[in-house]
């Protein structure tokens, strides 16, 4: 089986709940594999996203670009519906001043339908995600 990334919109995923929006950096920005656009937050933290992938994968690794981002917790669930979320990580990031925060995860036990990001504390007032990707494989479809 060829490893992808399960993030990319271009793979089926959708961003299908965001506890904030702003319409110039909607949460799809994320998974949209451009570059120059990106999610941001709109205020208070915890801040939250939920990325579905319609199907059953196997994440080996967790590629986040982000930008004023202090602690990231990452939860996974393997039902049908955006439930039971069990914690994969959670991590402090590094202030990186005028750069983006590169954070490279390597998953043990990666096996998802969803996956939850939750900004828990930011270096300022507002945070944002640039891309999220995801290598591995689909184990198979939902039925």
């Amino acid at each position: 089986m060829r490893r992808v990334d399960l993030c990319s919109s271009s793979e089926g995923t959708e961003v299908i709940l965001a506890t904030s929006s702003d319409e110039k950096h909607p949460p799809e920005n994320i998974i949209d594999g451009n570059p120059e656009t990106f999610w941001t937050t709109t205020g208070m933290f915890p801040q939250e996203f939920i990325i579905c992938f319609h199907k059953h994968v196997r994440i080996e690794r967790l590629v986040i670009q982000s930008y004023f981002v202090r602690t990231l917790k990452i939860e996974k669930s393997t039902s049908e519906e955006p439930v039971d979320f069990e914690q994969l990580i959670e991590r402090e990031l590094v202030h990186t001043e005028g750069q983006l925060q590169n954070e490279e995860i390597m998953v043990r036990d990666g096996s998802a339908t969803y996956l939850r990001f939750i900004i828990l504390s930011a270096f300022d007032h507002f945070a944002s995600v640039y891309s999220v990707s995801a290598e591995g494989i689909t184990i198979s479809n939902i039925s």
